[in-house]
């Protein structure tokens, strides 16, 4: 509880900054000599295969990748920062938790000269950590499960009774994401003060709860629930008969790399982010289904260009209203269900 607590209380409160003027190129002949770069992610590792491979093709330089969920990695990279044994060159996840790591110390000051295109309004005033990919939400569904003149067009379709117990949403008692989310419909460009009721008719809908965002997916791929509330790229990371449902606006979280401080491969590591940044490492990762942040870059998702300019971006609650929701409200209405 008091490692959650600290998770919380520094999610609280975040806010994006302009961007820094200076950028610093990564030596490559050094890069190349160091031959190798650790990085934990959360992209799952079929996304990030394409990028893998082309930046190896390029510099010759091998990419030791270990994948988890956000909070797997920042938990796995802070345990072995305070043991003193940092095994990581390059740490990838969401805002939060990457603020948590930053905080810490793990992290050293790198702005890739490729990012330099990317929106000001994501990036870091101190260059500590880099934005590069950004996750929008919908409703995802089974197309082979339900009809073209069935489909959901809002959250407030979820309600209808002919879906009880065929939907699939994380457990917000348990998935800060999905707490995050559901607090955010509370935003004028969704529910408003409205937002706690619709949270308790769908909990009255009888979802299927899974422990995070990607079991979502294959929960709707299985048919074990036919729609399902996680990130639009899935429909392109996971085979199956699956889509999303467009929406006028998608509640979005970025995500991030970071250097570390106590790298061994430092030049390695700075060469992987600013390839990750360019052009050529965005379609990398965007062929695969992320939205990136280069500027005319999308992952091959019908509409996806139509999804960008509709991304809003989610708020965090503070501490004290995160273990309200957590531990309080979502706890009471979805164990009532």
């Amino acid at each position: 509880m008091k490692r959650f607590a600290t998770l919380l209380a520094l999610l609280a409160g975040l806010t994006f900054h302009g961007a820094p003027s200076w950028a610093q190129p990564a030596n490559v002949d050094a890069a190349k000599k160091e031959g190798k770069v650790v990085v934990y992610g959360s992209v799952v590792p079929q996304a990030m295969d394409g990028l893998h491979q082309a930046f190896k093709k390029k510099y010759g330089i091998d990419v030791d990748y270990w994948r988890g969920s956000s909070t797997q990695v920042s938990e796995r990279a802070l345990t072995e920062w305070r043991a003193g044994k940092p095994g990581f060159d390059i740490a990838e996840g969401n805002r939060g938790v990457q603020l948590i790591m930053k905080n810490e110390g793990l992290f050293q000051k790198f702005v890739p000269p490729n990012s330099d295109k990317f929106p000001a309004q994501y990036k870091e005033k101190d260059g500590m950590i880099t934005p590069w990919r950004v996750l929008p939400i919908s409703i995802l569904y089974n197309t082979e499960m339900v009809k073209p003149a069935d489909l959901p067009k809002t959250f407030d379709d979820l309600l209808n009774p002919k879906w009880s117990g065929k939907i699939s949403i994380p457990d917000p008692t348990r998935h800060t994401t999905t707490a995050q989310f559901l607090w955010n419909l509370r935003r004028k460009e969704f529910k408003g003060d409205k937002w706690l009721d619709f949270v308790k008719a769908l909990a009255k809908q009888n979802p299927v709860l899974v422990d995070s965002l990607a079991p979502v997916t294959t929960t709707v791929i299985k048919g074990e629930a036919i729609l399902g509330v996680t990130y639009i790229k899935y429909i392109k990371q996971y085979k199956g008969p699956v889509d999303y449902i467009p929406m006028d606006k998608y509640l979005t979280d970025p995500n991030y790399l970071s250097l570390s401080a106590k790298s061994t491969r430092s030049n390695a590591a700075k060469l992987y982010i600013d390839f990750a940044c360019s052009v050529e490492g965005q379609k990398e990762i965007a062929e695969d289904g992320e939205f990136v942040l280069a500027p005319g870059v999308y992952p091959p998702i019908r509409d996806a260009e139509k999804v960008a300019p509709r991304m809003v971006f989610m708020e965090n609650p503070t501490e004290d209203e995160f273990k309200k929701l957590m531990s309080g409200t979502f706890r009471e209405i979805f164990a009532a269900k």
